[in-house]
């Protein structure tokens, strides 16, 4: 555990730090969340927490609230923008609530496979595929963790999380653990009812289908080709930076309108997709903000359609 820092003084924490080490849980000071996003931006967080059990994320979770400081649920960090400034409260990376997923078979057939919610996203559609599961292909090479991609309804060549999605264990509002199906929690292009919610993802439950496990290993590995040939995972980024709108593409509208390689600072639109802003080097949170926003006022002008960001930003 690192001390006090300035950056610590502007949180009233002293309380929560002592309810945090009374329950166990690992934390630090003033940590650099450039070191745990993929777009490696951002400045320090007062605190980062790093709990290892679904005891010790609730027990975090009801020591913030009862001390009245902010709170932030990170996992991979893949789809967030963390501001210059840093975050002046808390951020809890769910990453350590990584444990082993569990099949259970289902009466006609397949099996229901429950994954913690820091689980790699890309370590599940592995075991399923080994398990000879099918319906997790399309996850396969997306960035992110099990709880990430429930709580943006997380998708690609045309699958979604809600298609396999059978329910989520969560802890609410008051640190109770509670159980939904998928039906009930709003499931809808990029989001979900846990956006609008104080409610921490703890285990998200699938039903999948059986199959034949090399021609599910093959898609995995055809979808992952098609990533790498398309998507700069060369470099830095957020992922796919705005959402798609209707009726158009946000990559072809962005280079319809030349901008492919526009460049802000060190932020820049991907040369090779368009839909991606990258960090060359050295951007910070300025400047994907003033790139993203000339990009939607350049699209908006040229082609009337407006382009909604997809990045979370964090300030």
């Amino acid at each position: 555990m690192q001390g006090d820092t300035a950056r610590f003084q502007e949180v009233n924490t002293a309380p929560l730090l002592r309810a945090l080490a009374q329950a166990g849980v690992p934390y630090t000071c003033d940590e650099p969340l450039a070191k745990h996003t993929t777009f490696r931006i951002g400045g320090p967080a007062a605190v980062f927490c790093t709990p290892r059990t679904a005891h010790q994320l609730t027990a975090a979770l009801t020591a913030c609230r009862a001390a009245g400081v902010r709170q932030y649920l990170l996992g991979n960090g893949s789809n967030v923008l963390f501001a210059d400034e840093g975050f002046a409260g808390v951020v809890l990376c769910t990453a350590a609530l990584s444990g082993a997923p569990v099949f259970t078979p289902l009466p006609g057939g397949g099996a229901r496979v429950a994954a913690p919610a820091g689980l790699p996203l890309a370590a599940l559609c592995r075991a399923a595929q080994a398990q000879g599961l099918a319906g997790l292909e399309f996850a396969y090479g997306i960035p992110g963790t099990v709880g990430g991609a429930v709580y943006m309804n997380a998708g690609a060549y045309g699958g979604e999380m809600r298609d396999v999605l059978e329910s989520v264990r969560f802890a609410d509002e008051t640190g109770a653990q509670r159980t939904l199906p998928a039906g009930d929690l709003a499931l809808g292009y990029r989001t979900s009812a846990f956006e609008a919610r104080p409610w921490c993802i703890l285990e998200a439950s699938f039903a999948l289908r059986p199959g034949d496990p090399q021609a599910i290993l093959a898609q995995m590995q055809e979808f992952m080709r098609r990533r790498r040939e398309k998507q700069p995972l060369d470099l830095p980024s957020a992922g796919s930076t705005f959402k798609r709108p209707a009726g158009a593409f946000a990559g072809r509208l962005i280079e319809d309108c030349g901008l492919r390689g526009y460049t802000v600072g060190g932020a820049a639109v991907s040369e090779k997709h368009c839909g991606f802003v990258v960090n060359k080097g050295g951007a910070t949170c300025a400047d994907v903000l003033r790139l993203t926003d000339a990009v939607r006022r350049i699209v908006l002008e040229k082609t009337g359609y407006t382009l909604e960001r997809e990045i979370r930003v964090v300030e």
